[in-house]
């Protein structure tokens, strides 16, 4: 092994955004290990100030293309706060609908198209396409599944339209629900079958390696805690979301455009793995099935396991489309009216869960 290395990348591929990564190492000695945010900064808090509370959702929802969906919603549950905005059982029903399909489609580009080409050591997916072809074409059916729940209920597949403050402008026709609960229950099911026993047969390709850490997420009483719920760390147990400056204690590095966090560590993990750690016995049957058929119980302190947690995520969030679409068909759907007639001005904190890690939206209204 070198004792001298260094390693200067610039503009990684295959990951959510814009990075570098900078390794130093002098006479077999760690010196520098840095992972460099470079996105610029956009100041979406600035675009804000001022604005009608039918704007923001809207505006924070270009926050993030993939993400769009969970900004928007913790964007409308922090503004319906504020204004002492009552939201119906169905509106709610919905909204966990659209955040399963969003976390569905993000988990499974992930696990298919930016990491699974290191597993199989090839250099992205396009490789995939001769090697693994129905393992692509399966991961991109499960995507327009996905992108098709978010057009059937919020308008569109990406910065949705009518998804509002106290409702929906728009609903969806039960015959539509019915026809996506259908594709859920085969498709959707089917591939995320075949996906599972791909990835099985993989597990030799992911590295060995355990790094215990703070894992933090939501965590509910009643459900696997996606659209809402309170602050749990695995090292102290659950906060309400009201206190999230004192979980977050964001500070700024020199090397970087993107804060860090720290808690009760040096750091804390978010996402697939810290959901899944701290909620895994909510998790539905089925899914709990691909975890034993994949090998991840928890705790588990292996980083590289995240992307199993993620799979794991994908058949949750699919039966539980189905379970929620059943309610709402079982009841029928109800036209209602967005409720819009604030009963108070104040302050709203509001999170959700979204692939990579939770949200949290803070506004204050007068």
């Amino acid at each position: 092994m070198r004792k001298d290395l260094n390693i200067d990348v610039h503009h990684l591929t295959r990951v959510e955004g814009h990075g570098n990564i900078v390794v130093n190492m002098k006479n077999g000695v760690l010196q520098k290990a840095e992972l460099d945010i470079v996105e610029a900064p956009r100041f979406f808090e600035a675009m804000l100030k001022g604005r009608n509370f039918m704007e923001v959702a809207i505006i924070t929802s270009r926050i993030c293309g993939i993400c769009s969906l969970g900004h928007q919603i913790a964007s409308l549950k922090a503004t319906e706060k504020a204004l002492g905005l009552e939201v119906s059982g169905q509106t709610k029903i919905l909204r966990r609908i659209l955040t399963d399909g969003a976390t569905f489609q993000s988990n499974t580009l992930h696990a298919l198209f930016l990491a699974a080409p290191d597993f199989l050591e090839v250099g992205s997916v396009f490789p995939l396409v001769n090697t693994h072809k129905d393992v692509v074409l399966a991961a991109l059916r499960l995507k327009r599944l996905a992108n098709d729940i978010g057009d059937v209920i919020s308008g569109r597949a990406i910065h949705p339209i009518r998804c509002v403050p106290g409702g929906f402008t728009m609903l969806p026709g039960e015959k539509e629900l019915k026809v996506l609960q259908e594709r859920l229950k085969t498709e959707g099911m089917t591939d995320i079958r075949f996906i599972v026993d791909v990835i099985a047969s993989l597990a030799d390709k992911i590295p060995s390696f355990n790094r215990e850490t703070e894992y933090i997420s939501l965590t509910s009483e009643e459900e696997y805690a996606l659209y809402d719920g309170v602050i749990c760390s695995s090292d102290t147990g659950t906060y309400p979301v009201e206190k999230y400056l004192e979980i977050t204690n964001e500070f700024v590095v020199a090397h970087s455009s993107s804060k860090h966090a720290r808690f009760n560590r040096s750091s804390y993990m978010v996402g697939a793995l810290a959901r899944f750690n701290n909620n895994h016995q909510q998790l539905h049957p089925f899914a709990g099935e691909v975890a034993k058929k994949l090998g991840l119980s928890a705790p588990c302190f292996n980083p590289y396991m995240n992307t199993v947690a993620q799979l794991v995520e994908v058949a949750h969030c699919i039966e539980n489309s189905i379970m929620l679409m059943d309610r709402l068909l079982s009841d029928g759907i109800r036209f209602e009216k967005p409720n819009q007639t604030p009963a108070q001005y104040g302050r709203g904190i509001a999170a959700t869960e979204v692939p990579r890690g939770i949200l949290f939206h803070d506004y204050t209204y007068n």
